[in-house]
């Protein structure tokens, strides 16, 4: 059976609330990401969007989150345990889930859709002009691609891909060699597309579209000529994918992973998807093949991955179904024509992205692969994207005689290919390859850049709460924070000094570090300012991260809270902390924003009486980023950037009445509305801002 993994392993202390569970948290976030696509202020393209986002954020929870158990064991595992009842109630809760992406799909979607000119059609709804098209289109794009495959003793059944489309049939009749041979599996191949526009000849003027499933679906009994097709289904089997590798044990983890990634789409089974029309013989013979439980299986009315939809999206061409597209401000502390290292001797530099561009960060490297002064070039990488120009400037700067340093994280889930690919590019070159530390992801994100100037060596740093990868700059809420602060930089430099040469990290001086400072600081400050309160000092704690299920800082939460430490936490995802309990956690809010862009930024905010700390980190409050991690943490200590930093990624945050949401003490969410006055949108404030200004600066 499957096993879901979301206790926390060290509950409350007596008397204390018991935490949410973690799974049924993810779920609550991913129900708040799936009511974007039912918001009539929503554009009908970008509904569709988010219906897909779900499904593809419910393929991750499956593959990372599910792994296979005996029902009859349930057997306690080092991340938790779950009984059969929590078993189940998960369970039906996934299943409740599913149940509403179809239902929004089928009902709201697709008949919106039409009114628009936009329709997928089944072979039912087509006429003879558009079925003899698709019937060609088969015969000459999709049938080649195909081999149905009849299983029987020297044909058993053959391994079907992670998330990969697929169809069972039941024959009747005998094959070629007079045997009775029933079942027969047909594999679809992923180069094909999951919708076909048809031409205008046989659609007139509306957008109509044919899906794959479809097209095959029409012509099945084309596949086995002399048979008759009986029972069929589309189906489609999730995999364990998370990559395992005992880095104590092997030579080269590179080549460990590589080798892993091979076997990464046939891991165990963790889910089977079926046509909801699925018979009881077909799934439970593929529950059988797949060795899963019924409580694995979904019945779903409609494509078995609705994350391929999002090719829709593409294919409909109708931008005015769509955002309006959004051009991030230039990095407003950037002066246009002036150096980037002479700017910064008199001032730190912050973007805001994506409401200002990832440019500015780019612009500062390539300002430094381009300086002859520059003398070396040390960044760490865990998502930068297959395609980057990042990586292409780092290439740049090897070919230049530069010394570039590049700690790469091969283990970033789901990107180790690009990220294997990118180390062997590099060090093919000439650069300095590392993998940072055994046991531990490097997470932190940093980029030191070391410059002559007269007789000195001058650093100049880039710290960031976000990935160094332009696609996502454009989606997602980070900061980037450019300094030539000569304590921070040096404390860059010793960290980069120990993930590569391992040795003992100096005391650092503005940096607190994970796995060794960085959980113990934070709790310090909580219960620091829970210290103060109790004595009568106005304390103040706003927080902004993406998940909040580390138990420590939970308890630490929940201690300062209750000596009377204001707190508003403003965490995108899962939340184990239970908001707003009488006598517990009343001084205690927790609101999530599900907005444009993806929310991503992490920063923490302390104030004691009139002292105000606050620092930006690449690190959630989880567990993994406090033990099992490289993260950092960095003080802003400028006031003027301070106040901004403040007003736009927290003040604007804990007013938003458009994209909130607060937790209640049972785990559920509520949208915050405005109840008086204009509803606050910060999102589409600081779009407006941001719009705002680079008019100005082009004189508009």
């Amino acid at each position: 059976m499957l096993s879901f993994f979301g206790k926390s392993k060290e509950q409350p202390q007596q008397g204390a609330p018991d935490l949410l569970d973690r799974d049924h948290s993810i779920l609550a976030f991913n129900e708040r990401v799936l009511s974007w696509a039912v918001r009539d202020d929503v554009p009908l393209l970008e509904r569709l969007r988010y219906l897909c986002i779900v499904s593809s954020n419910l393929d991750e929870f499956f593959e990372v989150r599910a792994e296979p158990h005996l029902v009859a064991h349930m057997r306690h595992d080092r991340k938790g345990t779950y009984t059969v009842e929590t078993f189940n109630r998960l369970a039906a809760a996934l299943q409740s889930l599913v149940a509403r992406q179809y239902a929004i799909y089928n009902d709201k979607l697709l008949p919106a859709f039409e009114a628009e000119g936009i329709k997928v059609i089944s072979h039912g709804e087509r006429n003879s002009a558009q079925r003899a098209w698709v019937k060609q289109y088969f015969e000459r794009e999709v049938r080649p691609l195909l081999i149905p495959v009849g299983l029987d003793p020297s044909h058993p059944f053959p391994q079907v891909a992670n998330k990969s489309l697929n169809f069972i049939v039941r024959l009747g009749g005998k094959d070629a060699f007079g045997r009775e041979n029933e079942i027969a599996i047909v594999k679809v191949t992923r180069v094909l597309p999951r919708f076909i526009r048809l031409p205008e000849k046989v659609s007139g003027k509306r957008a109509l579209f044919v899906s794959i499933s479809s097209v095959i679906r029409a012509h099945l009994g084309e596949l086995f000529v002399g048979r008759t097709v009986g029972q069929f289904s589309q189906f489609r089997v999730t995999r364990h994918s998370d990559l395992s590798v005992d880095e104590e044990d092997v030579k080269n983890l590179r080549t460990a992973l590589r080798q892993g990634l091979v076997h990464r789409h046939f891991g165990q089974a963790v889910r089977l998807e079926v046509s909801a029309g699925c018979s009881q013989y077909l799934s439970d013979f593929l529950l059988e093949q797949f060795e899963l439980p019924q409580e694995s299986l979904f019945r779903v009315p409609g494509p078995v991955n609705l994350v391929r939809l999002t090719q829709l999206i593409d294919l409909a061409d109708r931008s005015d179904l769509c955002f309006s597209s959004y051009k991030a401000a230039p990095a407003q502390q950037l002066v246009a024509g002036q150096s980037i290292f002479d700017q910064l001797k008199q001032r730190d530099i912050f973007i805001h992205q994506p409401f200002e561009s990832f440019d500015g960060v780019l612009t500062f490297l390539r300002e430094a692969v381009h300086d002859p002064q520059v003398l070396a070039i040390k960044q760490t990488i865990y998502r930068t994207g297959a395609d980057s120009e990042l990586m292409d400037l780092l290439r740049e700067a090897v070919r230049q005689g530069k010394e570039v340093t590049v700690v790469v994280e091969l283990k970033a889930r789901f990107d180790e290919e690009a990220n294997i690919n990118w180390a062997e590019m590099l060090e093919s070159i000439g650069a300095q390859v590392v993998y940072g530390v055994v046991g531990l992801k490097t997470h932190a994100k940093m980029m030191l850049v070391t410059r002559r100037e007269g007789k000195l060596l001058k650093r100049y740093g880039h710290l960031s709460t976000g990935n160094y990868n332009p696609r996502t700059a454009k989606l997602y809420t980070d900061v980037s924070h450019i300094t030539a602060d000569a304590a921070l930089t040096t404390d860059m430099e010793h960290v980069f000094v120990h993930l590569a040469s391992q040795s003992r990290l100096p005391r650092l001086s503005k940096l607190w570090m994970a796995p060794f400072h960085l959980h113990r600081n934070l709790v310090a400050k909580i219960d620091a300012l829970g210290k103060a309160a109790e004595k009568g000092r106005s304390c103040r704690i706003v927080a902004k991260m993406n998940s909040l299920t580390d138990d420590a800082l939970i308890a630490s939460l929940m201690r300062a809270g209750k000596c009377g430490v204001k707190i508003d936490l403003i965490v995108r995802g899962a939340c184990m902390l239970p908001a707003q309990v009488p006598g517990h956690t009343d001084n205690i809010r927790v609101r999530s924003i599900i907005g444009r862009f993806l929310e991503h930024s992490r920063v923490f905010y302390f104030r004691d009486g009139e002292s105000e700390d606050l620092y930006l980190s690449s690190a959630d409050w989880m567990n993994r980023n406090m033990v099992r991690r490289v993260e950092l943490a960095w003080p802003v200590t400028d006031e003027q950037q301070k106040r901004r930093i403040v007003d736009e990624c927290l003040v604007a945050y804990l007013h938003d009445t458009v994209d909130a949401w607060e937790l209640g003490p049972d785990g559920t969410y509520t949208r915050i509305t405005a109840n008086k006055g204009p509803a606050h949108g910060a999102q589409a404030a600081l779009v407006a801002r941001y719009g705002r200004n680079t008019k100005a600066q082009r004189g508009g």
